[in-house]
């Protein structure tokens, strides 16, 4: 593996790091970063290509094991020019800077069970962004769809509470017009979320293809893009709660469409075998 020492924080792929971590960009063609030997070992484990690692001197034993690619490039730099190119309290000794998945609406809509899919309109917190896609890996879903207003999948907060989802997950960013006409074109049934006076989530059919809007963390679903949807449902809390967390409701809505959908499996094999 290439292997280089770098002292100056002026060397040009430290400065793409920071960039990529500053403002991590949506531009398919612009490569984001990641923080810690897990991510990295999550990213490998993707098949992701890994453009430049950066290690903290005296740490290169957390690079074996890992399968790096041969060609990958590997900076050796003092920790303390690697944590300053950091945005964590407590960095790690290793970063990398990685070419992300080019995923299309294809990935989302042409799988062999029927799509379940999330809509996220102007969710703003990364740290819910990214427990969402770890969810939506979790319970099966088909992919993501990021609206206008969203924080990006590839923001640092976004991508550790994945916990390497993001890696898998396929997600998009799509026009609220786009994504509704695409669904409903592909018989997929968009469900808003609303707080109350709406189906309970647990009485609506979400073993078909589905999707679920959910909205920003106080204003929820935007009125205009709720409009365009074919129902609203809600999940019952009996507690004096007024709302769930964004990425908490998302949670419990996928477990219901995984739960629903494993019953669906499980009663179409019995009269198979009957």
């Amino acid at each position: 593996m290439p292997l280089r020492i770098v002292q100056s924080k002026q060397n040009a792929r430290l400065k793409e790091l920071r960039q990529a971590f500053a403002h991590p960009g949506r531009n398919k063609n612009l490569r984001a970063g990641i923080e810690g030997p897990n991510l990295l070992a999550e990213a490998i484990r993707a098949g992701l290509a890994i453009d430049c690692v950066f290690a903290a001197q005296e740490t290169e034993d957390l690079l074996i094991g890992l399968g790096l690619p041969a060609e990958t490039e590997i900076l050796l730099l003092p920790r303390s020019l690697l944590a300053a190119s950091l945005e964590t309290e407590t960095p790690q000794p290793l970063a990398a800077l990685i070419d992300t998945p080019q995923w299309t609406w294809e990935h989302i809509l042409a799988g062999r069970t029927p799509p379940l899919i999330l809509v996220l309109a102007g969710l703003q917190d990364p740290g819910n962004l990214g427990t969402i896609l770890r969810s939506a890996e979790a319970f099966g879903a088909s992919g993501v769809i990021c609206l206008a207003g969203t924080v990006s999948p590839w923001n640092p907060k976004a991508v550790r509470a994945s916990a390497g989802s993001i890696f898998r997950v396929p997600v998009i960013f799509a026009g609220a017009d786009e994504s509704l006409r695409r669904l409903h074109d592909r018989g997929v049934t968009v469900w808003t979320t609303a707080a109350r006076s709406a189906n309970e989530a647990a009485r609506v059919d979400l073993a078909g293809p589905v999707a679920l809007i959910i909205g920003n963390e106080g204003n929820g679903v935007p009125p205009e893009i709720g409009a365009m949807a074919d129902g609203e449902l809600t999940i019952p809390c009996p507690g004096p709660v007024e709302s769930l967390n964004a990425a908490v409701a998302a949670g419990i809505l996928l477990y219901e469409a995984s739960r629903q959908r494993a019953v669906h499996l499980e009663q179409r094999a019995s009269r198979s075998a009957q």
